[in-house]
């Protein structure tokens, strides 16, 4: 049976009480900020904790989700929109039991996708609800038409820091636009490349500080990731790093926040534009 053949088996045979796929995304105020590799590893935990997962890259335009595991895809999102492939033509199997949807490295178009092709990507994604029980967004970084659309259509938002100033500052921003444009209010904050937990902590209270004085938003803390050499080991292995080095500090913390995440229930009003739930709300127009 191949890939196509699985997910139509799937959707063909979902539980009727299956509860709906709880869309994730994680974005960034600024690139290189290891957004990457985190959506990998921690969809890699999850499905250590028994999720069934689906990474959707959806840095458009710049996409290397594939690159780290050592795939080589023939076909990407891009195929999707243009009508030449189907999803399940695209959805590629990875190591480690998760599921990934390459999108499109180097093809400009995409960096700016049309509110009728944002719309038709909702209706073909209509077809994996329950399918999935996590579907995992690396929205890419800034404030892009794309990376708002995205942010819109999940349950939750997390937002990767790290300790620079300059990624405080972008994250604040992007935080910011997603609330007074968007009226987005809660947000999970991971503190990435620390040097240890109290680093961590002390990243978020100060993003927290200045939230709290200009913006009415809850930030949680959904925990911190150490810097490791490790990692860029691993990357250069082309081998996810929970699975090359399991006993790694940036190992035990990303499985730290996937343990988090399904600790916590999803917010399922959150989801402004509807994606997967159309039957239950309206989408709003952006």
């Amino acid at each position: 049976m191949d890939q196509s053949d699985t997910l139509r088996s799937l959707a063909q045979t979902r539980a009727n009480n299956a509860p709906p796929t709880r869309v994730i995304t994680v974005s960034s105020g600024k690139g290189g900020v290891g957004k990457s590799n985190f959506v990998l590893n921690v969809g890699l935990s999850l499905a250590r904790l028994k999720k069934r997962v689906l990474l959707l890259d959806a840095d458009m335009g710049l996409a290397n989700i594939d690159i780290l595991v050592g795939l080589t895809t023939r076909f990407n999102l891009s195929h999707v929109l243009t009508g030449e492939k189907t999803l399940e033509e695209v959805i590629v199997k990875a190591p480690g039991g998760i599921d990934i949807l390459p999108a499109a490295s180097g093809v400009e178009w995409m960096t700016n996708l049309t509110q009728e092709q944002k719309l038709d990507f909702l209706q073909k994604m209509d077809a994996l609800n329950g399918v999935y029980d996590i579907l995992l967004i690396d929205t890419g970084a800034g404030i892009s038409s794309n990376v708002v659309y995205f942010n819109l259509a999940a349950q939750s938002k997390i937002v990767l820091v790290t300790p620079e100033p300059t990624s405080l500052t972008d994250a604040y921003a992007l935080i910011k636009v997603l609330h007074r444009s968007h009226q987005q209010k809660n947000f999970e904050i991971v503190i990435n490349q620390v040097q240890n937990e109290q680093e961590g902590i002390d990243v978020y209270r100060n993003l927290t500080s200045v939230a709290d004085r200009f913006l009415d938003v809850r930030l949680g803390f959904l925990g911190y990731v150490r810097k490791d050499e490790r990692l860029c080991r691993a990357v250069l292995r082309q081998t996810p790093v929970v699975e090359a080095f399991p006993d790694a500090d940036v190992s035990v913390d990303y499985q730290a926040v996937a343990r988090k995440i399904t600790q916590s229930k999803p917010d399922l009003m959150a989801s402004e534009l509807g994606l997967f739930w159309r039957d239950l709300f309206q989408p709003a127009a952006h």
